[in-house]
């Protein structure tokens, strides 16, 4: 950063570095919302650096179990270190801040517009950053520009030294060329000061809406490192296949499915089944002693009883979730895994309804049922799904596992197992990825989905409804 341009920048915030309390408590409906959406999408005892702390807020309030705080002015660090002594605050230019240290989440809130330098920041945060490491960004967004100057010319909002005003395009561009990968964005607030009834209407509800969501007053984006997973040419793999009344598909599934990373193991899960399936499985692993596979007995009932017994016993580094009427082909799992192990995607959905699918492969209902809730999915979750119940997805154990410590937030909502999974990799954050499967009849065994029916359709409808409404509540009503 140019030297004067720095000291005028420090001055200006070492100056205003003691009204800083009062602007934050006559904002706190404001700031009170930023904290919310921060608490949603960070975990809590989480590593944590803010680049451009303040007086440490919403760093100090976000609970970190390491947190540092970099400001440039040396005011508004003396009175972080004072409200939050447990943070370790660090008085020095942001640009060119770096530490030997990694992180779990690196947020710069309202930031970018005092930058001279994006980039040089971008390429320097990359140094402490990991595959996992999530970079949050907010900013304000410039059609508001008229408005916040006016606030900040009454002393209605605390003066910005802006240098740059910038839209969430301009910042996508900022992380693309910097090395990053856009998970996803958001716009937040539509009304940022308090006023009954309507704010909570306008900002809950109405400023959710296409194209007026464009014009709330907060961009967020997150992204990550666009790099590999660490040490991906030692990593195994676990296929959990979920299977019920499959004899006829289980040697199949064993030859087809190939070797993916140093070592692939093979699980069944087994659903209280009257044929021969058992038997068969255990067939398998008598005939192919050369392969790991695994025979565990489902105790519960249902789909997401028996894939998180799965997922539970798996493992391999990255697990995927296979169902047992070979409907989709085994062979295509390595499309999976090539999109995780390049790294783009950490959270691997099929989807069924891109290529053109052989003829009575899935009722009519069930056809028109997915495009249109998948439809419904992309825009409450920001991310693409074509195709939310294709059997077909995956992730790495960890991330599993981090969904699984958080199976309370939601509830037990998901008779599926599907919803459970995007949800969970929604809310922490992963680059979802979608790979399109080709998609057949059975050749053996009766399907177990609905859609056979009309009223077994409209069962279906109903419950995909309330994921629809769980996903918009616990998303959209942040």
């Amino acid at each position: 950063m140019d030297k004067n341009l720095k000291e005028d920048l420090k001055q200006h915030y070492n100056n205003i570095a003691p009204n800083r309390s009062k602007w934050y408590g006559r904002n706190k409906y404001y700031h009170k919302h930023i904290l919310k959406y921060y608490r949603f999408y960070v975990q809590e005892d989480s590593t944590i650096l803010e680049m451009g702390c303040g007086t440490g807020n919403l760093l100090g309030n976000l609970r970190p179990s390491r947190g540092i705080g970099v400001d440039i002015s040396e005011e508004m660090i003396k009175i972080a270190k004072r409200n939050f002594p447990n943070i370790n605050f660090i008085c020095s230019d942001v640009e060119n801040f770096l530490i030997n240290e990694k992180f779990d989440y690196i947020i710069i809130s309202g930031t970018l517009c005092s930058v001279e330098n994006i980039q040089l920041l971008l390429q320097n945060v990359s140094k402490m950053s990991t595959p996992d490491t999530r970079i949050i960004i907010n900013n304000y967004n410039p059609l508001w520009n008229p408005l916040l100057k006016l606030a900040q010319k009454t002393r209605w909002i605390m003066p910005e030294v802006v240098l740059n005003s910038l839209s969430i395009d301009d910042i996508e561009n900022f992380l693309n060329i910097s090395g990053y990968q856009v998970v996803k964005e958001n716009f937040y607030i539509l009304i940022p000061v308090q006023i009954p009834i309507i704010s909570p209407i306008f900002n809950r509800i109405i400023g959710k809406l296409p194209l007026v969501r464009r014009l709330c007053l907060e961009h967020f984006v997150v992204s990550r490192l666009n790099v590999p997973p660490l040490n991906s040419d030692k990593l195994t793999a676990s296929v959990v296949i979920t299977c019920r009344d499959e004899e006829g598909n289980i040697e199949g599934l064993v030859t087809r499915i190939p070797k993916i990373g140093k070592h692939t193991e093979l699980i069944f899960v087994e659903g209280h089944s009257k044929d021969r399936t058992v038997e068969k499985i255990k067939e398998m692993i008598e005939k192919y002693p050369d392969k790991d596979i695994k025979l565990l007995k489902q105790k519960g009932i249902g789909q997401g009883d028996a894939f998180r017994m799965g997922f539970d016993y798996a493992k391999g580094d990255f697990v995927c979730w296979l169902e047992a009427d070979l409907t989709t082909p085994p062979e295509e799992i390595t499309l999976f895994w090539d999109t995780y192990i390049h790294g783009r995607g950490e959270y691997i959905n099929g989807s069924r309804l891109v290529y053109k699918m052989e003829k009575n492969a899935m009722p009519f209902f069930n056809y028109i049922g997915n495009r249109f809730f998948g439809n419904i999915f992309t825009m409450l979750l920001g991310q693409r799904f074509t195709d939310t119940l294709c059997g077909f997805k995956a992730i790495s154990k960890k991330n599993y596992l981090r969904i699984r410590k958080q199976i309370n937030y939601f509830g037990d909502f998901d008779p599926f197992g599907d919803y459970e999974l995007i949800f969970g990799a929604i809310k922490n954050n992963l680059k979802v990825a979608e790979i399109p499967v080709h998609y057949r009849p059975r050749d053996y065994g009766e399907p177990k989905a609905y859609g056979k029916s009309f009223k077994s359709f409209l069962k279906h409808v109903v419950l995909l409804l309330k994921m629809n409404w769980i996903a918009f509540k616990k998303f959209k009503l942040i």
